[in-house]
């Protein structure tokens, strides 16, 4: 569960759980709209104000409103002036909503667009560190807490604690005795809240790294569907599931424990502060140092004050999960980004790749995945990679395209260090088809021909190298066809044709093969291999194969044993040494003929 975690770092220097470093990185997104800000921020306080304005009016309606001697001022303006406040507020309070909904949706768009180019413009090391789960519940999920603690949580901060200081300056206006009693509460509220608001923060940490396991259970069964099928395995989903959810449901309890105690314990101090008002206005009264109309307004805007008082401390809560939520949007904004690399440009590569000296490391155990690995590829030339599984081929080719950087040694192509070029010109060099077929839901056109426009003519080119134009003139909409979420709609051996007619269409100097035939038909993998040697003549070529008989024809074979190339040669050649190649080979062979 530990690489869930990793999203949250530290800002500037400061721990992420510190919610002024929170708003202060949050601060360049609301810049561009502060003065939007700042108008909302005034027709809330409009709002607020005439909190106070309703007990207000209540004085002068109960000492000179009633009776004989009732006066204009009571009887007629007090009507209009209600009026008046309630046209203010709802005014005041549109304005506020729709101001709010502006500036909150801007920086959604803006922390969503960051989020997803800081993605996509990371290193291969994110990918393999972050699971699917954890950075969908980061851009899509974890942002709209950061909305919400945009809107309601920072209306009842800013709304609630205005209305509360304009009816506390009412108060002490009032009567600066008894309001001095309600003064003194808020303190012990403030410390109260203080205690609470720790504990709210370190639940809502776990329950969100809870959120992102229970979430990565759901990925897990949803890709694996086949296999949790085949051995039965609903009910060990299911309980994981269950097990899972049990926690988290535990967690939110104790949260809503926690944040709901807030609320009565304020309610017991604000009753004992009551009491005592009470109390000494009773005795003020008797001295006639207050009128019943002074006494009325001051409960009713003391009453006031609790309202918003409550809902300054039940912001706890979603506070703290926004706080908790940032902690995990910045920390993806703050991912380190792919090295770029130098500026040289690279046009057109000849296509010479060397290693020298090459050592790599995914830093687990120090052990060395790639251990001084050095040789040459010709332009034109086809290198295949023969070797054991964990032997570092894939690793090896994986360094070419600078997915990883190696941990030693040089890689050059043309005779130049592969950091010294652009990052996107070096990879515009470069050709890929992984045995992990990846397909994107869109059209087959655009599959074909994805980072660009379609050149429908090139597409059919493309198609016809791989062996799959005649499927593609079969469907529907032929080349327009959908192919559906990473190409469920198409077979497995269609799905790795048009990832090889992908890598045709890009007709790049440099091509590496993963297991790029390995889910075809004897048939297809015939035409395909056809169109490939079509293809790689003039261009340099890594191929990675576990079936031998797909590499016979490479002009040197270079066998990986245990991160080091164990031999190299010709597939005539190595089958004379008789040594690994020609081991691996064997067992092959017999596996074909049993």
């Amino acid at each position: 569960m530990e690489n869930r975690a990793t999203l949250r770092k530290t800002i500037g220097g400061e721990d992420t759980s510190s919610t002024p470093a929170v708003m202060r990185r949050l601060w360049p997104y609301l810049k561009p709209v502060v003065w939007v800000l700042v108008l909302a921020v005034v027709s809330m306080a409009l709002s607020a104000a005439t909190d106070a304005g309703i007990p207000a009016l209540l004085k002068p309606l109960l000492d000179h409103g009633f009776g004989h001697n009732a006066s204009k001022l009571a009887t007629r303006y007090v009507p209009i002036a209600v009026i008046g406040l309630a046209l203010v507020r709802g005014v005041s309070q549109y304005a506020s909503q729709y101001l709010l909904a502006y500036v909150s949706n801007r920086i959604l768009l803006q922390l969503r667009l960051d989020m997803f180019r800081r993605m996509i413009h990371t290193s291969a090391t994110f990918f393999q560190r972050e699971t699917a789960s954890t950075v969908i519940n980061a851009i899509v999920f974890e942002v709209n807490q950061i909305l919400g603690v945009l809107t309601s949580v920072v209306v009842t901060l800013v709304r609630d604690s205005l209305s509360v200081f304009f009816t506390l300056a009412y108060l002490f206006y009032l009567n600066w005795r008894l309001t001095l009693i309600v003064a003194v509460i808020l303190p012990g509220i403030g410390w109260l809240v203080s205690k609470i608001n720790r504990r709210l923060r370190r639940l809502g940490r776990e329950q969100q790294n809870l959120t992102n396991d229970l979430s990565y259970i759901v990925e897990e069964t949803v890709a694996g569907y086949k296999v949790v099928k085949i051995h039965n395995g609903e009910a060990y989903e299911m309980n994981r599931f269950e097990a899972m959810s049990q926690r988290l449901r535990g967690y939110a309890m104790r949260m809503t424990v926690a944040g709901g105690l807030a609320q009565p314990l304020t309610q017991i101090l604000a009753s004992f502060a009551l009491a005592i008002v009470i109390t000494i206005a009773v005795v003020q009264s008797a001295n006639n140092q207050t009128t019943v109309g002074g006494f009325v307004s001051f409960v009713t805007a003391m009453l006031l004050v609790i309202s918003p008082l409550k809902h300054l401390i039940d912001v706890n809560q979603p506070l703290q999960r926004g706080v908790t939520a940032a902690e995990f949007i910045i920390g993806l904004i703050d991912e380190p980004l792919e090295p770029a690399g130098g500026t040289r440009a690279l046009e057109h590569a000849r296509g010479e790749i060397e290693f020298k000296d090459v050592t790599f490391s995914y830093g687990v155990d120090d052990r060395m995945t790639l251990d001084h690995v050095s040789f040459v590829a010709k332009p034109g030339e086809m290198i295949a990679l023969a070797g054991p599984s964990g032997s570092g081929k894939t690793t090896l080719v994986n360094l070419l395209p600078r997915f990883f950087a190696p941990t030693g040694g040089q890689i050059l192509v043309d005779g130049v260090p592969i950091h010294e070029y652009d990052l996107h010109a070096l990879r515009s060099q470069i050709a890929m088809v992984s045995q992990d077929v990846v397909l994107f839901n869109d059209t087959i056109a655009a599959n074909v021909a994805y980072g660009g426009e379609a050149d429908r003519a090139r597409v059919q080119a493309a198609l016809e190298a791989a062996n799959l134009w005649d499927t593609v003139q079969a469907m529907p909409d032929g080349m327009d066809t959908y192919v559906g979420g990473n190409g469920m709609r198409l077979s497995g051996g269609q799905r790795q044709r048009l990832a090889i007619a992908r890598a045709i269409y890009k007709d790049a100097p440099i091509l590496i093969l993963d297991e790029a035939t390995s889910a075809l038909d004897s048939e297809s993998e015939r035409h395909v291999q056809a169109a490939l040697e079509t293809l790689m003549k003039g261009r340099t070529t890594l191929v990675i194969a576990h079936r031998l008989s797909t590499i016979e024809r490479a002009d040197r074979i270079l066998v990986m044993e245990a991160g080091r190339i164990a031999e190299q040669g010709s597939h005539e050649a190595l089958l004379r040494q008789n040594g690994l190649y020609a081991h691996l080979h064997r067992i092959q062979y017999q596996q074909q003929a049993a």
